[in-house]
C-alpha cells in the first residue's frame, strides 16, 4: 500500500528538487527515496515503471512547466512583442532550471503524456507565429527555427558558452531584433 500522502506529483517534486541540486546525473530511485522518506522498494508503489518511469514523469513536467512559462509570457501580445517575451520566458526558465533543462528531451518520445504537453509548447509558438500571417507548413518551418533559436541561445548560456564581457541581454536583443526582422520578412510567406 502506497505512503498516506506521497503521491506520484510528489515524486516527481522530490526527484525535480534533486535534479535541481545536483544536476540530472543525480537521479537515482535511492535518492528521491531519501528525499521522500520511504525505502527505495515503496517508490514503486508511486512509480510503478521504476526509474525509466520517473524519468518520462519528469519530461512531461518539465516540458509542461515551459509550456506554461512560455503561454503566460504571450498572452495579451502579439507580433514582435510576443516573440520577444516567448524567447526571453524560454531563456529564462532555461537558465533557472539548467538541470530541469537539460532533462527536457529535445526529440518526440512515443508517449502520449509526454506528446500532450510537447503540443502545449508548440501550440504556444504556432500561435505567436500567427501574428505574422504564418499558417501550414510555413508556420512548421517558423517554429522550428524560432526553438531552434531558443534552445540554441539557452544551451550555450548554461552550459557556459559565453564568456566573453559583452552584456549577454544585449545579445539577446540583437538575437531577438534578427529572429523577428526575418519572421516579418519570411521567405515563403
Amino acid at each position: 500500500m502506497p505512503r498516506v500522502g506521497l503521491t506520484p506529483e510528489q515524486v516527481v517534486d522530490h526527484a525535480l528538487a534533486l535534479i535541481d541540486e545536483q544536476g540530472p546525473e543525480a537521479l537515482t530511485l535511492a535518492a528521491v527515496a531519501g528525499r521522500a522518506q520511504v525505502a527505495t522498494p515503496s517508490l514503486y508503489k508511486h512509480v510503478t515503471g521504476g526509474l525509466a518511469e520517473l524519468r518520462r514523469l519528469i519530461a512531461v513536467r518539465v516540458t509542461e512547466e515551459l509550456a506554461d512559462r512560455l503561454a503566460e509570457a504571450a498572452v495579451g501580445r502579439g507580433g514582435d512583442d510576443a516573440v520577444a517575451a516567448v524567447l526571453r520566458a524560454y531563456h529564462g526558465y532555461a537558465t533557472e532550471y539548467p538541470h530541469r533543462y537539460a532533462a527536457l528531451p529535445q526529440a518526440p518520445q512515443p508517449d502520449d503524456d509526454l506528446a500532450r504537453a510537447g503540443g502545449r509548447l508548440v501550440a504556444v509558438i504556432l500561435a505567436v507565429l500567427r501574428g505574422y500571417g504564418l499558417e501550414g507548413s510555413e508556420a512548421v518551418h517558423a517554429a522550428r527555427t524560432v526553438r531552434s533559436v531558443a534552445h540554441g541561445f539557452a544551451s550555450l548560456s548554461i552550459g557556459g558558452g559565453f564568456q566573453l564581457a559583452e552584456n549577454l541581454s544585449d545579445t539577446q536583443d540583437r538575437l531577438i531584433t534578427l529572429l523577428t526582422g526575418g519572421l516579418r520578412n519570411w521567405p515563403g510567406a
